[in-house]
């Protein structure tokens, strides 16, 4: 398995940016489809952009034009760009990682999974 700890939270104002990072160790990174998640209080955990294993990247409806999800195999990180951030942003955000599966399987995502242990992101209004 591989082991994820996410870092970059914070506060900022609305309109404002964010990097979020995930730092991973344990496994092979290269093989490894990964996500970005996040949960608000009270609201189910939501999927906000994933990326697989070759680069190819999905974004939620919500966060296009606006996020943008990488990856660096070499330095075994994981990254999201957050701009132009709303309050309706403000969220624990979380990393996924899973070697064998993908959306919309539901193998992907599974609580029993690879996950980090969030970083919090709030936006001001």
């Amino acid at each position: 398995q591989v082991q994820l700890v996410e870092s970059g939270g914070g506060l900022v104002q609305a309109g404002g940016s964010l990097r979020l990072s995930c730092a991973a160790s344990g496994s092979i990174f290269s093989i490894n489809a990964l996500g970005w998640y996040r949960q608000a209080p009270g609201k189910q955990r939501e999927l906000v952009a994933y990326i697989t294993p070759g680069g190819r990247t999905t974004y939620a409806d919500f966060v296009k034009g606006r996020f943008t999800m990488s990856r660096d195999n070499a330095k075994n990180t994981a990254y999201l760009q957050m701009n132009n951030l709303k309050p309706e942003d403000t969220a624990v955000y979380y990393c996924y990682a899973d070697r064998v599966s993908l959306p919309p399987s539901t193998a992907w995502g599974r609580p029993g999974g690879n996950w980090g242990q969030g970083t919090q992101v709030t936006v001001s209004s």
